[in-house]
């Protein structure tokens, strides 16, 4: 049995590492392409342009890898049919059960290194290629609304609510054109706070710099609300909103970890702010290393079909077919569950169920009449 596992695992592990390494090469190639538009541009270098194409091969590693998988596999086994090889391994005593378990546990290392991969490696890399945007690119650009975060204080004069809005963030963790608006406990607007920029400190307190303090105040019965602005050059706010909350809100989310992720929407939830894109997410982040386990699953009914059932190349191709639907799919989940509002976990876990129903029907069918 060692020498089938060996025989097994040497194939399919150097299947999958080529055709990684073949993906990783094109979406570089194209990343790279992309980023010569911006060459020439406030000091932006082709080095930059090499070094920001690098730091995204991690993401694209995380997303590739079960597709990796899936066509490696494929081809390791289907080249093993097309000789031979599987049937006289089939006659020796390799059951379909005995199959699917080598290929689960192969399934199970390749769920972890991804788990790594995307918890670890890639969020590191993803906030590393921001800053390098941040500092040659001028600055993050979070759309046309900004970043929006929510507070509240208990004062003196009773609860107070606070809408802090971000246009951009630049390197080095600083803040650009930051307004904080300040709500008493019936909803009405009592102060605006607009800084050009700011930076949050270990201590949750912003420290804004070049800041006008707009300020309403209530008159007379019969006079009308008093206006008043203050500018000062510098201002500290202090918050319960950590650094760490404030990066989640204006970084990409890919920069975020699931431990990260979940303790943002945490944070969300408190402060009664919609969290659905951030839930899902979450629940993809979790579930997508299973994601390989599918995978080797869907290519095992390969190894059944005998050599006149089509070429190594016709296989792998299907192979691709069915990787690029599954990604398809698992996309068109993750954007109908925010409209629909479906349940987070359940849009994360679909296509992969979809996906192993697939495959496990597909093995029942060839096992019992081929």
């Amino acid at each position: 049995m060692k020498t089938v596992r060996r025989l097994f695992y040497v194939d399919i592990v150097s299947s999958v590492f080529f055709v990684a390494l073949a993906f990783l090469s094109l979406f570089f190639f194209i990343d790279f392409v992309d980023e010569l538009g911006d060459v020439g541009k406030q000091g932006y270098r082709t080095v930059h342009a090499v070094a920001a194409s690098l730091l995204e091969l991690p993401g694209h590693v995380y997303e590739l890898m079960p597709i990796a998988v899936l066509i490696g596999t494929i081809y390791a086994l289907a080249r093993m049919a097309q000789s031979s090889e599987y049937t006289i391994l089939r006659t020796g005593g390799l059951g379909p059960g005995r199959a699917l378990n080598l290929l689960a546990i192969l399934g199970l290392v390749f769920g972890v290194l991804t788990f790594v991969v995307g918890d670890y490696l890639a969020p590191l890399t993803e906030e590393q290629r921001a800053t390098l945007t941040a500092v040659y690119k001028g600055g993050l650009k979070l759309g046309r609304s900004g970043a929006w975060l929510k507070d509240r204080h208990i004062t003196p004069e009773g609860e107070r609510s606070y809408s802090i809005n971000v246009g951009s963030a630049a390197s080095g963790g600083t803040l650009r054109n930051v307004r904080i608006f300040e709500f008493d406990t019936n909803g009405r607007l009592i102060q605006r706070i607009a800084a050009t920029r700011g930076q949050v400190d270990e201590a949750a307190v912003w420290q804004l710099a070049e800041v006008t303090v707009t300020r309403w105040t209530e008159g007379a019965t019969d006079e009308p609300q008093h206006v008043s602005d203050e500018s000062l050059p510098q201002m500290s706010w202090r918050s319960t909103l950590s650094a760490s909350v404030v990066a989640a809100a204006v970084l990409p989310v890919s920069t975020m970890s699931t431990v990260e992720l979940a303790r943002y929407i945490g944070h969300l939830a408190e402060n009664e702010q919609a969290a659905q894109r951030y839930e899902i997410q979450f629940w993809k982040r979790a579930l997508y290393p299973f994601a390989c386990l599918v995978m080797m699953a869907l290519a095992l009914p390969f190894a059944y079909l005998h050599a006149r059932g089509g070429g190594v190349s016709f296989k792998v191709f299907g192979g691709i077919m069915l990787g690029i639907s599954f990604v398809l799919l698992n996309n068109v989940a993750g954007h109908l569950g925010m409209l629909r509002d479906w349940t987070p976990w359940m849009v994360a876990a679909t296509p992969s169920a979809i996906y192993l129903m697939l495959s496990m029907a597909a093995f029942t069918w060839l096992v019992k009449y081929r």
